[in-house]
């Protein structure tokens, strides 16, 4: 699963630039131009990924990008921790029972899950390659 949102921007009665994505309605921001609602955008969209990865709420794939909208990209380690997030849901794998096919304790895997606790690549990568899925990081011209 790719983490990039297609973001909407309207201006509002004001002219600010009002950014919401049609896949995460609770994720609006705005800015006084479109460079900077398109960084706010970013914040918004990692803020309410972090969200739902500490909630256990559902994490949507991304909708195909419309005519005029703008795609924007979760940030590489909270995408991993999204990624693992999503593969432990559909796996039906507790978090105990990674911790044991890992080797580790519980709480090594509740750190790979949290937002805001820097985890490695590598680390993330051998929990999603425990559940039968590999990360795979990406480049492109932006």
């Amino acid at each position: 699963m790719r983490f990039t949102y297609p973001a909407r921007l309207r201006p509002d009665s004001t002219g600010e630039l009002v950014v919401s994505f049609r896949d995460l309605p609770e994720c609006l921001t705005s800015g006084g131009d479109i460079a900077e609602a398109l960084t706010e955008a970013a914040d918004a969209l990692e803020e309410a990924i972090a969200g739902r990865i500490n909630r256990t709420d559902p994490i949507p794939v991304p909708s195909p990008r419309r005519a005029g909208e703008y795609p924007v990209a979760v940030p590489a380690e909270t995408a991993a921790k999204a990624a693992l997030a999503v593969a432990l849901r559909e796996s039906g794998v507790t978090r105990v029972a990674l911790a044991a096919r890992l080797g580790v304790d519980e709480k090594a895997v509740r750190r790979m899950l949290d937002p805001r606790h820097r985890s490695s690549a590598n680390r993330i990568h051998k929990a999603l390659h425990a559940l039968g899925r590999e990360l795979v990081v990406e480049t492109y011209a932006a």
